[in-house]
C-alpha cells in the first residue's frame, strides 16, 4: 500500500462550513491534524476532525464568534476550543509542549512552531498535519512509512512516551489492534516493562481505554498479548487464558451470527461466570449503574440458557438474553425479528373471576405467568384456559 503525501481527493476537507472556519483563523494559522488525517491516508471514514493552531485560545474564541461561528471552551485549560459547525463539531487545540509530567497529567506551554507539538504526541501515525489550502501531509517523526508498514510506534523514546503518560500503554494496544500488522519491539517491551505504572491512573481512564479496546472488530489477538506480556493482568487481574479463550469463542459466535462487537459483552467474557466478581470489576473501573447491572446479570449465565432462549429474553431482557446466549454457545435465532410479549392477564382480571385481592391474586398471577412462558407465549384465549386450570386447582 502506498501511502499519498496530501489529502487529495478527500471529500471532507472541501467542506464549506471548514473553509469558513480556517477563513477565521486566517491564512497558516491552522492545520488538520490526528485522526482526521491518518484515517484520510488509510482509506477510511473520518469521524472527528481536530486541528492545530498557533493562536492562544482566547484569540481563536475571538476569531471565530467574529466570524458568526460558535466556540465553546471544552479544554480552555489545556488550550482547546470547539468550533460548532453545520457539519458537526472541530477542535482547535493551540500549539503545545510540556513543561513536566508526572505520568498521570502534564504541565503545558504553549508553542509556535508546529514540530514542537508534534513531538509531544504519543504515536507516529498520530503526529501528521495537513495545510488546509494544499492538503499537504507535514510528517516529522515517520508516521507516513509507518501508515504503510501498518506499524504503531511511539514518538522517539518508548520508555519516556509512557512516563509521560502512563495511559499510553493502553492505547498503544487499542491502536495496534486497530492498524497494526508489524509489532514494534520497542513498544512491546517498554508496555511489559513499565505495565505496573497503569496501576497510578484513575480507573475511569482505565475502563475507557480497555472499553474502547473491546469494541473494535477483532482485539482477540491483542489481548492475548497483553495477558502474555503481563500487562492485562495489572488492569484486569480476573482475567487469565481461560477468560482470554472466552472473548476468542464469543468474536467467532459473534461473527457467525452477525452480531455488532459490544464491548461490555467482551468485557464479560473476561471475567469468570459470577455475579459477584462482576460486580466488584464494575465497581473499580466506576462503570455506570446501568453497565453494572448488566455487567451483573450476564455473569449469571448458566447452561442451560440455551434452553429457551425466549424464556430468558422475558426473564432478562433481550439484550442480557443476547449475550448470555453468545458466551455460552447458545443460539439466538430463536430471538431475532422477536419482541418480547407482555403477558394479556392483570391483577384485575383474575379479582373479576372472583378472587379476593391480595396475596391469593399475586400467587395466581405469577402462576399463570410460568405456565403462558413455558407454553411459548401463546395468546389472551390460552392464557384465560390457563388462569380457569389454576383457579380451579386453587379451589381444590
Amino acid at each position: 500500500m502506498r501511502i499519498s503525501r496530501t489529502l487529495a481527493g478527500a471529500e471532507w476537507p472541501n467542506r464549506p462550513d471548514l473553509a469558513r472556519l480556517v477563513a477565521a483563523l486566517g491564512h497558516g494559522n491552522l492545520r488538520w491534524v490526528g485522526g482526521a488525517v491518518r484515517d484520510t491516508l488509510l482509506g477510511h471514514a473520518v469521524k472527528d476532525i481536530d486541528a492545530a493552531t498557533p493562536l492562544p485560545p482566547e484569540e481563536v474564541m475571538l476569531r471565530l464568534a467574529a466570524s458568526g461561528i460558535k466556540p465553546i471552551p471544552t479544554g480552555i485549560d489545556h488550550g482547546t476550543i470547539t468550533a460548532v459547525l453545520p457539519g458537526g463539531p472541530v477542535e482547535i487545540t493551540t500549539l503545545r509542549h510540556d513543561v513536566c509530567t508526572d505520568g498521570r497529567r502534564a504541565t503545558i506551554a504553549y508553542a509556535n512552531d508546529w514540530q514542537d507539538d508534534a513531538a509531544r504526541r504519543d504515536f507516529t501515525i498520530n503526529a501528521l498535519y495537513a495545510d488546509p489550502h494544499s492538503l499537504e501531509v507535514f510528517d516529522w517523526f515517520g508516521g507516513l512509512g509507518d501508515l504503510e508498514e501498518r506499524r504503531v510506534r511511539f514518538i522517539g523514546d518508548a520508555r519516556a512516551r509512557i512516563r509521560e503518560d502512563h495511559l499510553r500503554i493502553l492505547r498503544y494496544f487499542r491502536f495496534q489492534s486497530r492498524f497494526g500488522a508489524e509489532l514494534d519491539a520497542e513498544a512491546e517491551e517498554a508496555c511489559a516493562e513499565l505495565r505496573e505504572t497503569l496501576k497510578g491512573l484513575s480507573r475511569e481512564r482505565v475502563a475507557m481505554e480497555l472499553l474502547n479496546l473491546l469494541a473494535l472488530p477483532d482485539p482477540s489477538e491483542t489481548v492475548a498479548r497483553m495477558l502474555a506480556l503481563g500487562v492485562l493482568p495489572v488492569v484486569l487481574p480476573e482475567a487469565g487464558r481461560h477468560e482470554v479463550a472466552t472473548l476468542e469463542a464469543l468474536i467467532a459466535a459473534e461473527t457467525a451470527a452477525q452480531v455488532a462487537p459490544d464491548a461490555l459483552r467482551r468485557l464479560a467474557a473476561l471475567l469468570p461466570a459470577l455475579p459477584p466478581v462482576a460486580e466488584s470489576v464494575a465497581a473499580r473501573l466506576r462503570l455506570s449503574g446501568k453497565q453494572r447491572q448488566h455487567l451483573s446479570h450476564v455473569a449469571a449465565r448458566v447452561a442451560g440458557d440455551a434452553e429457551n432462549p425466549r424464556a430468558l429474553a422475558y426473564r432478562e431482557g433481550m439484550d442480557c438474553a443476547i449475550d448470555r446466549l453468545l458466551l455460552g454457545g447458545g443460539d439466538i435465532a430463536p430471538l431475532k425479528g422477536w419482541a418480547i410479549p407482555q403477558l394479556p392477564l392483570k391483577g384485575g382480571d383474575i379479582v373479576a373471576r372472583g378472587v379476593t385481592a391480595g396475596p391469593r391474586v399475586a400467587q395466581a398471577l405469577r402462576a399463570v405467568e410460568a405456565r403462558w412462558v413455558a407454553e411459548g407465549f401463546p395468546d389472551a384465549s390460552r392464557v384465560q384456559a390457563i388462569l380457569d386450570i389454576e383457579l380451579t386447582a386453587g379451589k381444590a
